[in-house]
């Protein structure tokens, strides 16, 4: 044990599981916006039941949800790359395409997954918005744009939360599939690592307390703003 953190040390290991772990955190940021952005709209659909875009929604959502992470992110990767790769070259940017291009497939891939999740927890924050208020506030002749802003929105993104709270641990999660595209981040750095140095279980447990890491700090966050908007609700 103390040799395998020896190496871990003297082999410049902890820099790199540095930068894999700033990569990670990248891809889920990025992905969670990309998801929450793809969630409120759909959950828009879905909840004002906008035909026929309400039935491509379900597909997509159903599609996303029942097939494995992992399969997502080969298709999107083995369905495009060699396009791409060939365009790039064509252009004469084909390190850009190989240095870039697992990135961009890790974002939309887990943005995708991240946005089917919440797609269905927006749509059920916004079913749960009390009706009596939309109806009070319909009553006092508010035109409905306003309704949504200060009415809907608000009290559909109090409910929301806690829900989009669980999207993003998964999505923190689901980060470590995106190894197989051969993008460096956190799982893949531990995974060259270990290989090099032949301490796996060294590797892999650091790679196991950066990860719970990653996501006790940003639970905390997001417990301090759950309770900032109730305290919010409450003035």
């Amino acid at each position: 044990m103390d040799f395998g953190l020896w190496q871990v040390w003297e082999g410049g290991w902890v820099g790199a599981i540095l930068r894999g772990a700033a990569v990670t955190i990248a891809v889920a940021v990025t992905a969670m916006l990309g998801g929450v952005i793809v969630g409120i709209v759909c959950g828009l659909v879905k909840w004002g039941r906008i035909r026929p875009l309400t039935y491509l929604v379900d597909g997509y959502t159903a599609l996303v949800r029942g097939v494995p992470e992992l399969l997502i992110i080969y298709l999107l990767f083995f369905s495009s790359v060699e396009f791409v790769t060939k365009v790039a070259t064509a252009f004469g940017y084909a390190g850009l395409a190989d240095a870039g291009y697992a990135f961009i497939i890790a974002v939309v891939a887990i943005g995708a997954i991240s946005g089917a999740y919440s797609t269905e927890v927006v749509r059920g924050a916004l079913e749960a918005v009390p009706h009596g208020h939309v109806e009070a506030a319909r009553e006092l002749g508010l035109p409905g744009s306003r309704i949504f802003r200060r009415i809907i929105a608000p009290q559909m993104l109090r409910i929301a939360f806690p829900g989009l709270n669980n999207v993003w641990q998964t999505t923190i999660k689901d980060t470590a599939l995106v190894s197989v595209v051969g993008l460096q981040e956190l799982m893949r750095t531990a995974f060259i690592g270990s290989g090099t140095t032949r301490h796996p279980f060294i590797f892999y447990l650091i790679a196991a307390v950066v990860y719970l890491a990653i996501t006790l700090v940003s639970q905390f966050g997001i417990d301090r703003a759950e309770r900032g908007l109730r305290l919010r609700e409450r003035k």
